[in-house]
C-alpha cells in the first residue's frame, strides 16, 4: 500500500510494534528442551493479548500462529513437537494484522552457545538487511535493494536465496509491489514512491541458492543446495527522507 493519511501510518505503527514485541518476547523465552509448539504458544498469546490476528494462520490456514524454522529449515517451519537444543539456529517469523493493517518481521537466533561461523552468519545477515533498508526511499529503484545486498554478500563470500523475495504489505500481507528481489537484478525498472510500504528480508546463505519443500509437512522450506541460512526482516516505509522502520518494539 501507499500511505495517504496519518491514521494509516498510526495503524501500521501499532501492528508493527505488536509483531516486533512478539518476536522479541519469543526470542527471550527460547530455551533448550522447549518444543517449537510451546514457543509458538507464547507468540500466539502475545498476539491475542493485543487483539492481533496471525496472518499465516488466518490467510493461508498455516498450522501455527508463527513460523519457526530450526537449523536446516530456512522458512515456513511448522511449530510442533520438535525440541530446541543448545546451539540450534532458530528463525522466527511473525506476521499479523490488526484492524485491517498488516506488518511482518523476522530474525534468526543462536540458541545458547554457537560456533563463531554461525555467529558471524547471524551478524552478517543483520547487516545485509540493514544495507537493503538503506536503499529504501522515494524515487529510488526497487532493484537497488537487491543490488546493494548482493554486493555485500559477494564481498563476504555468501550466496542469497533467490526465490524468497521481499514484498509490498499494508492492507494485505502480500500486495504490490510484489516480488521485490533481495539479490542482484538488471531488468527491474520499478521505483519506490513516498509512502510505499514494503518488507526487506534477505536470506543470506553459505552456498544455498533456492528454497524448496521436501517430503513432509508441505510447508517447511530448505535450501538447495543445503547450507546454513539466516533471514532478518523489517516492514518499512519509503519516504522522501529515506526509510522508516515500522517493526521496532518501541
Amino acid at each position: 500500500m501507499t500511505i495517504s493519511q496519518d491514521a494509516e501510518l498510526q495503524a501500521l505503527r501499532k501492528i508493527g510494534r505488536i509483531v516486533a514485541r512478539t518476536l522479541q518476547g519469543m526470542a527471550k523465552a527460547m530455551e533448550p528442551g522447549m518444543t517449537t509448539a510451546e514457543l509458538d504458544d507464547i507468540g500466539r498469546a502475545m498476539l491475542e493479548r493485543e487483539g492481533a490476528v496471525s496472518a499465516p494462520e488466518s490467510l493461508y490456514s498455516f498450522p501455527g500462529a508463527t513460523c519457526i524454522s530450526v537449523n536446516d529449515a530456512i522458512a515456513h517451519g511448522v511449530p510442533g513437537p520438535q525440541k530446541l537444543a543448545e546451539g540450534d539456529l532458530v528463525n522466527i517469523d511473525v506476521s499479523a494484522s490488526l484492524d485491517g493493517f498488516f506488518a511482518d518481521t523476522g530474525a534468526s537466533f543462536c540458541l545458547g552457545a554457537a560456533s563463531e561461523d554461525t555467529q558471524r552468519l547471524c551478524r552478517d545477515g543483520q547487516r545485509a538487511m540493514q544495507i537493503g533498508i538503506a536503499q529504501v526511499g522515494h524515487g529510488k529503484p526497487i532493484s537497488g535493494i537487491g543490488n546493494a545486498i548482493g554486493a555485500f554478500a559477494s564481498k563476504r563470500g555468501y550466496t542469497l536465496i533467490r526465490n524468497l523475495a521481499s514484498h509490498g504489505i499494508g492492507r494485505a500481507l502480500h500486495e504490490a509491489p510484489k516480488e521485490i528481489p533481495t539479490w542482484p537484478t538488471r531488468r527491474d525498472t520499478r521505483r519506490m514512491r513516498h509512502g510505499m510500504v514494503l518488507t526487506v528480508e534477505p536470506f543470506l546463505a553459505r552456498g544455498g541458492l533456492w528454497a524448496d519443500t521436501v517430503a513432509g509437512d508441505d510447508w517447511t522450506l530448505y535450501s538447495t543446495p543445503r547450507s546454513p541460512v539466516v533471514q532478518y526482516e523489517h516492514t518499512v516505509i519509503a519516504t522522501r527522507r529515506g526509510p522508516v522502520i515500522l517493526t521496532l518494539p518501541h
